[in-house]
């Protein structure tokens, strides 16, 4: 499973402080941060994935480096990936980190099985 490793230092640094429940787990090709059991923040090879606020991704989806979650045939709601090469800095990756968190305190929680 390749991911950047940096990268994922570098938001495990945002998330740590910002959440009590944090829980990592390599899924989708990458690493996600579960915070309080909801998927928040994923690290793959090249691009970050974020859950935002659904109501304001056509908004999200205008930004530089930024696409839709397409998981086969479907665009994934509230799913965004953005390009790492977009993300060098601590200010543009904590901007992203910071707007999944806001949106992770709102989030519904997964659906039982």
């Amino acid at each position: 499973m390749a991911f950047d490793e940096k990268m994922a230092d570098r938001v495990r640094e945002m998330i740590a402080p910002a959440a009590k429940k944090v829980e990592e787990k390599k899924m989708f090709g990458g690493l996600c941060f579960m915070v309080n059991d909801k998927m928040c923040v994923g690290v793959k090879a090249e691009t970050v994935m974020l859950r935002l606020d659904p109501a304001h991704i056509d908004t999200v989806l205008e930004e530089e480096g930024c696409t839709p979650m397409i998981m086969g045939d479907r665009i994934a709601k509230g799913f965004v990936f953005v390009d790492n090469t977009v993300l060098r800095t601590k200010k543009q990756l904590e901007r992203w980190i910071k707007m999944a968190l806001e949106y992770n305190k709102i989030a519904p929680p997964p659906k039982k099985k």
